[in-house]
């Protein structure tokens, strides 16, 4: 091969192709799509995750930011704060804000900052103006506070034992990224303001945060390190600017792993699509072939003609697709942007955009090359007499091509996957279903040569379709096959995830937890909510905050990594303890102690944590508690109903071990919701320490996380659904030249126009029924897999709907296929039979 033979065959290519992409518009559409889907997801996660690194010290709050649960830093912890950089103190805790009146009450979220506070970042008002710490009887709040107790600027609010004045509403809060969810809306207030309100106290529920400002030629990790060292059982949580927000940036990175990889699966269906697209483009040049061959072309310049013309027509609308993805952020970003965890900058990010050009040249390759090696093999005579067997060949060369390109995707999504083996699998099981697919083709094709003939002549006729020479049976199976798929898929995470919503907060859920009741007034607490509803349920817990520092005899600190899903390690945890086995709970291994037990410490763990961490009956494991650590061992493990919004704890310790530490008590009340409003406003005047927390607002902040993965999941998928549509609509125009010679066929024997539509009706139903069982278990095995495995909720499908929806998408796919055959119908024998 020559630079002339190559000039050659792309001059011919070109002249041949002048713009006239009729015949290619199915590849165009299936490739923008899937090119499109991928960089818009790959560019959009890249932003975000960008935005969290770019703003991590802002985020943060500084360069190291140190955490401590339920006590502050120490005279000697506080030198040696000071020592390494810039301070700042700020002290984070749920508060019940009364109006002056006691008329009204709501939860908020109370931060004491000093005056060294942001660090990083601005701290602004409502009106833009920019602020610091306000003073010692002024608060600063947000608007959703300001409009649950009908506020305004200057009006005075209490919390605890004391009063503030409203001086401003809070516009943006820094450092509110990294602060975790809030149940309730947000007040600053001073240190020395939120002291004053006595709310802290030994036991309190509270979390102090140290962040630091660092010199420029200083190393965060290093000095995080250094004083992890020199205060070994201070129980901090450490964090760099490096990651502010880490569970943030987990889950964005995994739900953008996700949906890539829903992207991808959607360009592997396209990419049947420009299989198909591609085969009815060559044969629709059939003739053309054969006048070049009969010219002196080769096979190799025939090759080499059509596959400049494809991939020009692909490497078009992959660039389409770029540009289309490209910009996508930048809708969502304007139209979405207050449901993302932060709002990034727009930007054009390369690695995303190259990823999903290459997945999109590699998907055009492996789809084809197979129909472009059948149009080089074919003889000019074998075209011209419409010999198609023929075209069934395909050389070696094409086959190690398309191998090659298979092995490269492979490469390319695992290489660039945050978790490989998670990738392999997908595609592993995406291959599956479309091998699964193929194979279930052959076998109709062969079950319907080897079933009895009809004595109804239009059943006998759709029969004969699916196994007769030229029919495209396995692309239709195929295809119907993965839009039913999707369709079950589809609907089965839709109506789990809904459920998951719905079953939220279940029927014997309590209607309040209420927060840091003093333990010396428990009695009391339990008295006054009696005399208010005497029909309440209380449930009164003990409740501590501490770190696991060492477990199965390994330190936490010593730990390059993490085990896998071990997320009790990640900061400080909820601790109580109780002579009998808590409610919601169930021993599963090892036995409970003695209710008077008064022996060497011992602890419960939760079953799942338990495994998490490889512990045994027996192992150690150590806590530290308000910078005390408590060695134990392990007495039993627990099966805890998470589900029951109880009180439920991953470790519980008898009560020797702990009821001397200074705490304060937790409680859960369950009462008719008539009688919500009156206790909610008697209660936090009585005991101004306590927060009450209504149950159903966490429960409305839980289902709006859910509701926003179920759009993005419908989003991905609906983009695969349409990729499936594409598909069914190439094998039906790769069918078509087969189907017109029928179709005359058929008229000159006497059918009429609505007969050779039932034949065609009959033959896509049969399809449609058989598929529509097979849809039914692949969808519902994806849809467990995506919501048990990847988001680890509880896999409740409503069977109704999605019996329903499969319903509808057979319907569609029926209705689509029957559309397809309009052009058929419209053949004049008289050109048609001219034309074949």
């Amino acid at each position: 091969m020559t630079g002339s033979d190559l000039g050659k065959a792309w001059t011919i290519a070109r002249r041949d192709l002048r713009g006239r992409f009729v015949g290619l518009r199915l590849l165009i559409v299936c490739l923008l799509l899937g090119v499109a889907t991928l960089a818009a997801i790959g560019s959009l996660t890249n932003a975000i995750t960008e935005e969290l690194a770019n703003r991590g010290q802002a985020i943060l709050g500084g360069d190291i930011e140190i955490a401590v649960a339920q006590r502050e830093a120490t005279g000697d912890e506080l030198a040696a704060l000071k020592q390494s950089g810039t301070l700042s103190e700020t002290i984070r805790m749920q508060a019940m804000a009364r109006l002056p009146d006691g008329s009204d009450t709501q939860l908020v979220e109370l931060k004491g900052v000093d005056d060294a506070y942001p660090l990083y970042g601005r701290f602004t008002l409502e009106n833009g103006k920019t602020v610091s710490a306000p003073a010692r009887q002024e608060i600063y709040v947000t608007p959703a506070l300001m409009q649950r107790l009908s506020l305004e600027i200057g009006d005075r609010i209490a919390f605890g034992e004391a009063g503030f004045t409203i001086s401003g509403v809070i516009g943006d809060e820094p450092d509110r990224l990294s602060e975790g969810l809030s149940l309730g809306p947000v007040a600053i207030t001073s240190l020395d303001g939120l002291r004053d309100t006595n709310l802290i106290q030994p036991g309190s529920l509270f979390e102090s945060k140290y962040r630091l400002k660092l010199p420029a030629t200083a190393d965060p990790r290093a000095i995080g390190d250094q004083l992890s060292e020199q205060f070994p059982n201070a129980a901090w949580e450490i964090k760099t600017r490096d990651d502010g927000a880490p569970s943030t940036r987990r889950f964005i990175e995994r739900m953008g792993q996700f949906l890539t990889l829903v992207g991808l699966a959607s360009l592997v269906i396209a990419g049947i699509g420009v299989g198909n697209g591609v085969a009815s483009y060559l044969r629709g040049k059939q003739g053309a072939i054969a006048t070049l061959k009969i010219l002196g072309a080769d096979s190799a310049m025939i090759f080499r003609i059509y596959l400049f013309q494809i991939m020009a027509v692909a490497l078009g609308a992959i660039a389409l697709g770029l540009v289309i993805g490209a910009l996508a952020p930048l809708a969502i970003i304007e139209i979405a942007g207050d449901v993302l965890p932060i709002k990034p900058e727009f930007s054009l990010y390369p690695v995303p955009l190259l990823v999903s050009a290459l997945y999109g040249f590699l998907i055009a390759v492996i789809f084809a090359l197979p129909p472009l090696s059948r149009a080089k093999t074919i003889p000019a005579a074998g075209i011209i007499r419409g010999e198609g067997r023929s075209w069934r060949q395909i050389d070696r060369q094409s086959w190690i091509g398309v191998g090659l390109a298979v092995a490269a995707i492979v490469t390319l999504a695992v290489g660039t996957a945050d978790e490989p083996l998670f990738s392999a699998s997908f595609l592993g099981a995406a291959a599956a279903i479309l091998l699964l697919l193929a194979a279930l083709g052959a076998l109709i094709r062969w079950l319907a040569s080897k079933a009895p003939r009809p004595k109804q002549p239009l059943l006998r006729l759709a029969l004969t379709s699916l196994h007769r020479p030229g029919s495209q049976t396995g692309q239709l199976v195929v295809a119907l096959g993965l839009g039913l798929t999707l369709f079950a898929t589809l609907a089965a995470i839709q109506t789990s995830l809904t459920n998951e919503i719905r079953s939220t907060v279940p029927r014997d859920a309590p209607s309040f937890f209420v927060l840091d009741i003093p333990v010396e007034r428990a009695d009391e607490f339990r008295a006054r909510v009696a005399e208010t509803a005497s029909d309440a349920e209380v449930n009164v817990v003990p409740t501590l905050r501490g770190t696991i520092t060492e477990f199965g005899g390994q330190r936490v600190s010593e730990l390059e990594t993490l085990p896998e899903g071990a997320w009790v390690l990640r900061g400080d945890r909820g601790l109580t303890y109780s002579a009998t086995i808590p409610e919601g709970s169930e021993v599963v291994e090892g036995k409970w102690w003695a209710p008077d037990y008064d022996g060497p410490p011992l602890v419960s763990v939760d079953q799942e944590q338990g495994a998490a961490l490889g512990l045994e009956i027996g192992d150690s494991l150590t806590v530290s508690l308000l910078g005390v650590e408590i060695p134990a061992r392990v007495a039993s493990f627990r099966k805890v109903n998470w589900r029951n919004f109880g009180f439920n704890y991953v470790l519980v310790f008898p009560p020797s071990v702990l009821a001397n530490v200074p705490h304060n008590v937790a409680a859960t009340i369950q009462m008719d919701a008539a009688r919500e409003d009156r206790l909610l406003s008697i209660l936090p005047k009585e005991f101004p320490s306590i927060s009450m927390v209504k149950v159903k607002e966490i429960a409305s902040q839980i289902g709006d996380i859910l509701d926003q993965m179920a759009s993005a999941i419908a989003a991905a998928a609906s983009i695969a659904i349409f990729s499936g549509i594409a598909v069914l609509i190439g094998a039906i125009a790769a069918s078509r030249q087969a189907r017109v010679y029928d179709s005359v066929i058929l008229k000159l024997l006497g059918a009429t126009r609505s007969q050779i539509l039932t034949v065609q009706a009959i033959e896509y139903a049969l399809l449609a029924f058989l598929l529509s069982l097979v849809a039914l278990g692949l969808g519902l095995l994806a849809g467990w897999f995506v919501i048990t495995q990847i988001f680890e909720f509880t896999w409740q499908p409503d069977w109704g709907i999605v019996l329903l929806t499969l319903g509808i998408g057979a319907i569609v796919t029926l209705g689509i296929g029957l559309l397809g055959s309009i052009p058929v119908l419209s053949a004049k024998p008289a050109r048609a039979l001219r034309e074949l």
